[in-house]
């Protein structure tokens, strides 16, 4: 059964925190899928990528490109895992797949945008009653994660 984690924005925008989420993840060796709402934001958040820090590069690359099944980190709007990611992020409220067939599922949300408030409220619920080991982490003023539950 997946590990779900939840990481509630409170100081920064996801462009700010993924990045440094998106590295380590891919430091450990694991293969991650982001999942967004829309191919809009998909796109933004793959630009951002390419530019977010100037010494760094994220192998990465989107569900309509080329090989998306070979990408490290791809970006997709897709349910579907088409590159074998061991790891799954979801974003702006996502909606995730329905077999949480991965070793870690992070929902990344926005504490000031109602909407994804309240969709990870909802799937706090049902993943805990699903009897999913669930971790919630919180920004503190200064910007890092402070486990909270």
């Amino acid at each position: 059964m997946a590990e779900v984690l939840f990481y509630h924005l409170t100081e920064s925008k996801l462009e700010d925190a993924l990045p440094p989420l998106l590295e380590k993840s891919v430091e450990r060796g694991w293969k991650v899928a982001v999942q967004t709402r829309d191919a809009e934001r998909r796109d933004a958040l793959d630009a951002h990528l390419w530019t977010f820090r100037e010494e760094s590069f994220l192998p990465h690359g989107t569900d309509e490109g080329a090989s998306p099944d070979r990408q490290p980190v791809l970006l997709t709007i897709e349910r579907e895992n088409r590159n074998a990611a061991s790891v799954r992020f979801l974003v702006d409220g996502a909606e995730p797949p329905e077999d949480l067939a991965y070793d870690r599922v992070v929902f990344v949300f926005d504490g000031y945008d109602a909407a994804q408030l309240e969709a990870a409220r909802g799937q706090w619920k049902k993943l805990k009653a699903a009897g999913h080991a669930l971790t919630y982490w919180q920004q503190s003023p200064e910007g890092r994660w402070e486990k909270k539950a």
